[in-house]
Protein backbone atom coordinates (compact mmCIF):
# COMPACT_ATOMS: atom_id res chain seq x y z
CA UNK A 1 0.00 0.00 0.00
CA UNK A 2 2.91 2.34 0.79
CA UNK A 3 4.17 2.85 -2.80
CA UNK A 4 0.65 3.59 -4.04
CA UNK A 5 0.15 6.26 -1.39
CA UNK A 6 3.56 7.78 -2.09
CA UNK A 7 2.89 7.87 -5.82
CA UNK A 8 -0.52 9.44 -5.26
CA UNK A 9 1.02 12.18 -3.10
CA UNK A 10 3.83 12.83 -5.57
CA UNK A 11 1.40 13.02 -8.50
CA UNK A 12 -0.89 15.35 -6.58
CA UNK A 13 2.01 17.66 -5.72
CA UNK A 14 3.15 17.71 -9.37
CA UNK A 15 -0.38 18.63 -10.40
CA UNK A 16 -0.48 21.34 -7.75
CA UNK A 17 2.25 23.32 -9.53
CA UNK A 18 -0.07 25.79 -11.25
CA UNK A 19 1.90 27.19 -14.14
CA UNK A 20 -0.90 29.49 -15.29
CA UNK A 21 -0.75 31.46 -12.05
CA UNK A 22 3.05 31.48 -12.01
CA UNK A 23 3.30 32.58 -15.64
CA UNK A 24 0.56 35.22 -15.42
CA UNK A 25 2.36 36.80 -12.48
CA UNK A 26 5.70 36.58 -14.28
CA UNK A 27 4.51 37.93 -17.66
CA UNK A 28 1.77 40.35 -16.59
CA UNK A 29 2.17 40.94 -12.86
CA UNK A 30 -1.25 39.63 -11.82
CA UNK A 31 -2.98 36.42 -10.77
CA UNK A 32 -5.12 35.41 -13.74
CA UNK A 33 -7.70 33.91 -11.37
CA UNK A 34 -8.75 37.50 -10.76
CA UNK A 35 -9.07 38.24 -14.50
CA UNK A 36 -11.07 36.98 -17.45
CA UNK A 37 -13.03 33.82 -16.71
CA UNK A 38 -11.23 33.38 -13.40
CA UNK A 39 -10.06 29.92 -14.41
CA UNK A 40 -6.43 28.95 -13.82
CA UNK A 41 -5.82 27.40 -17.21
CA UNK A 42 -4.13 28.09 -20.56
CA UNK A 43 -7.34 29.38 -22.19
CA UNK A 44 -7.64 32.14 -19.62
CA UNK A 45 -3.92 32.84 -19.98
CA UNK A 46 -4.58 33.34 -23.70
CA UNK A 47 -7.40 35.77 -22.95
CA UNK A 48 -5.67 37.76 -20.24
CA UNK A 49 -1.93 37.54 -20.91
CA UNK A 50 -1.27 36.52 -24.51
CA UNK A 51 -0.41 33.76 -26.96
CA UNK A 52 3.20 33.19 -25.91
CA UNK A 53 2.32 32.82 -22.22
CA UNK A 54 -0.63 30.57 -23.11
CA UNK A 55 1.54 28.28 -25.23
CA UNK A 56 4.15 27.95 -22.47
CA UNK A 57 1.40 27.23 -19.94
CA UNK A 58 -0.18 24.62 -22.21
CA UNK A 59 3.10 22.78 -22.77
CA UNK A 60 4.01 22.77 -19.08
CA UNK A 61 0.55 21.57 -18.03
CA UNK A 62 0.73 18.72 -20.56
CA UNK A 63 4.17 17.81 -19.22
CA UNK A 64 2.77 17.53 -15.69
CA UNK A 65 0.59 14.64 -16.80
CA UNK A 66 3.43 13.00 -18.71
CA UNK A 67 5.92 13.32 -15.85
CA UNK A 68 3.50 11.87 -13.30
CA UNK A 69 2.82 8.81 -15.47
CA UNK A 70 6.50 8.26 -16.28
CA UNK A 71 7.41 8.40 -12.58
CA UNK A 72 4.66 5.88 -11.81
CA UNK A 73 5.91 3.61 -14.59
CA UNK A 74 9.48 3.76 -13.28
CA UNK A 75 8.34 3.11 -9.72
CA UNK A 76 6.29 0.12 -10.86
CA UNK A 77 9.26 -1.23 -12.77
CA UNK A 78 12.06 -0.76 -10.25
CA UNK A 79 10.48 -0.68 -6.78
CA UNK A 80 9.86 -4.02 -5.11
CA UNK A 81 6.56 -5.12 -3.57
CA UNK A 82 4.37 -3.47 -6.21
CA UNK A 83 1.90 -6.10 -7.33
CA UNK A 84 -0.12 -3.92 -9.70
CA UNK A 85 1.94 -1.44 -11.77
CA UNK A 86 -1.15 -0.56 -13.79
CA UNK A 87 -2.97 0.63 -10.68
CA UNK A 88 0.05 2.73 -9.75
CA UNK A 89 -0.07 4.45 -13.14
CA UNK A 90 -3.80 5.05 -12.90
CA UNK A 91 -3.49 6.53 -9.40
CA UNK A 92 -0.83 8.90 -10.74
CA UNK A 93 -3.03 9.92 -13.66
CA UNK A 94 -6.03 10.65 -11.47
CA UNK A 95 -4.14 12.44 -8.71
CA UNK A 96 -2.10 14.69 -11.00
CA UNK A 97 -5.36 16.01 -12.49
CA UNK A 98 -6.94 16.43 -9.06
CA UNK A 99 -3.81 18.32 -7.99
CA UNK A 100 -4.19 20.64 -10.97
CA UNK A 101 -7.82 21.24 -10.09
CA UNK A 102 -7.29 21.66 -6.33
CA UNK A 103 -3.64 22.76 -5.95
CA UNK A 104 -2.40 22.80 -2.37
CA UNK A 105 0.17 25.47 -3.27
CA UNK A 106 -2.46 27.90 -4.62
CA UNK A 107 -5.33 27.81 -2.17
CA UNK A 108 -6.99 24.81 -3.85
CA UNK A 109 -8.13 27.09 -6.72
CA UNK A 110 -6.81 25.54 -9.90
CA UNK A 111 -7.77 24.84 -13.48
CA UNK A 112 -9.98 22.28 -15.16
CA UNK A 113 -7.25 19.80 -15.96
CA UNK A 114 -7.67 19.53 -19.72
CA UNK A 115 -4.02 20.00 -20.73
CA UNK A 116 -2.83 17.75 -17.90
CA UNK A 117 -5.40 15.13 -18.90
CA UNK A 118 -4.08 15.33 -22.45
CA UNK A 119 -0.58 14.62 -21.17
CA UNK A 120 -1.89 11.58 -19.31
CA UNK A 121 -3.71 10.33 -22.42
CA UNK A 122 -0.78 10.83 -24.76
CA UNK A 123 1.68 8.94 -22.57
CA UNK A 124 -0.65 6.06 -21.67
CA UNK A 125 -2.22 5.58 -25.10
CA UNK A 126 -0.99 7.95 -27.79
CA UNK A 127 -3.62 6.80 -30.29
CA UNK A 128 -6.51 7.71 -28.01
CA UNK A 129 -4.75 10.92 -27.06
CA UNK A 130 -4.32 12.04 -30.68
CA UNK A 131 -7.91 11.14 -31.62
CA UNK A 132 -9.35 12.98 -28.61
CA UNK A 133 -7.15 16.00 -29.28
CA UNK A 134 -8.14 16.13 -32.96
CA UNK A 135 -11.83 15.73 -32.10
CA UNK A 136 -11.61 18.50 -29.51
CA UNK A 137 -9.80 20.88 -31.88
CA UNK A 138 -12.38 20.38 -34.64
CA UNK A 139 -15.24 21.16 -32.24
CA UNK A 140 -13.39 24.18 -30.84
CA UNK A 141 -12.92 25.58 -34.35
CA UNK A 142 -16.57 24.94 -35.25
CA UNK A 143 -18.08 26.31 -32.04
CA UNK A 144 -15.30 28.65 -30.83
CA UNK A 145 -15.91 27.19 -27.38
CA UNK A 146 -13.00 25.39 -25.73
CA UNK A 147 -15.37 23.86 -23.19
CA UNK A 148 -17.39 22.07 -25.88
CA UNK A 149 -14.30 20.42 -27.34
CA UNK A 150 -12.99 19.50 -23.89
CA UNK A 151 -16.25 17.95 -22.67
CA UNK A 152 -16.81 16.04 -25.91
CA UNK A 153 -13.27 14.66 -25.89
CA UNK A 154 -13.71 13.55 -22.28
CA UNK A 155 -16.84 11.62 -23.25
CA UNK A 156 -15.09 10.13 -26.29
CA UNK A 157 -12.18 8.84 -24.18
CA UNK A 158 -14.02 5.88 -22.53
CA UNK A 159 -15.72 5.02 -25.83
CA UNK A 160 -12.38 4.77 -27.62
CA UNK A 161 -10.98 2.70 -24.78
CA UNK A 162 -13.42 -0.07 -25.69
CA UNK A 163 -11.82 -0.31 -29.13
CA UNK A 164 -8.23 0.78 -28.63
CA UNK A 165 -7.67 -0.13 -24.97
CA UNK A 166 -5.56 -3.15 -25.90
CA UNK A 167 -2.94 -0.74 -27.18
CA UNK A 168 -2.46 0.71 -23.68
CA UNK A 169 1.11 1.90 -24.05
CA UNK A 170 2.61 1.30 -20.62
CA UNK A 171 0.73 -1.72 -19.27
CA UNK A 172 -0.59 -3.85 -22.17
CA UNK A 173 -3.65 -6.02 -21.70
CA UNK A 174 -5.36 -3.84 -19.08
CA UNK A 175 -8.44 -2.97 -21.12
CA UNK A 176 -11.08 -3.22 -18.37
CA UNK A 177 -8.89 -1.49 -15.81
CA UNK A 178 -8.08 1.26 -18.32
CA UNK A 179 -11.79 1.64 -19.12
CA UNK A 180 -12.57 2.33 -15.46
CA UNK A 181 -9.65 4.75 -15.38
CA UNK A 182 -10.97 6.56 -18.48
CA UNK A 183 -14.45 6.88 -16.98
CA UNK A 184 -13.03 8.40 -13.79
CA UNK A 185 -11.02 10.96 -15.79
CA UNK A 186 -14.05 11.79 -17.92
CA UNK A 187 -16.18 12.35 -14.82
CA UNK A 188 -13.53 14.66 -13.33
CA UNK A 189 -13.34 16.73 -16.53
CA UNK A 190 -17.12 16.98 -16.87
CA UNK A 191 -17.48 17.89 -13.19
CA UNK A 192 -14.89 20.64 -13.61
CA UNK A 193 -16.93 22.03 -16.51
CA UNK A 194 -20.30 22.07 -14.71
CA UNK A 195 -20.45 25.88 -14.82
CA UNK A 196 -19.57 25.83 -18.52
CA UNK A 197 -22.32 23.30 -19.21
CA UNK A 198 -24.85 25.63 -17.60
CA UNK A 199 -23.59 28.58 -19.68
CA UNK A 200 -23.70 26.48 -22.86
CA UNK A 201 -27.32 25.59 -22.10
CA UNK A 202 -28.09 29.27 -21.43
CA UNK A 203 -26.26 30.41 -24.57
CA UNK A 204 -23.84 32.57 -22.59
CA UNK A 205 -20.64 30.51 -22.80
CA UNK A 206 -17.44 32.43 -23.57
CA UNK A 207 -16.10 32.08 -27.11
CA UNK A 208 -12.54 32.45 -28.30
CA UNK A 209 -11.49 34.55 -31.27
CA UNK A 210 -9.22 33.30 -34.05
CA UNK A 211 -8.53 36.76 -35.43
CA UNK A 212 -4.97 38.02 -35.47
CA UNK A 213 -5.90 41.15 -33.56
Amino acid sequence: MGPYIVMGIVAYLIGSINFSVIISKKFAGFDLREKGSGNAGSTNVLRTVGKKAALITLILDILKGIVAIVLAFLMGKYVKDIDNPSLLIQIAGILVIIGHTFPIFFGFRGGKGIATSLGVLLITNWQIGVICLTFALVLIVLTRMVSVGSIAAAILFPVLTLYIGKEFFIVPGETMSYLIFSIILAVIVIFNHRANIKRIADGTENRISFSKK
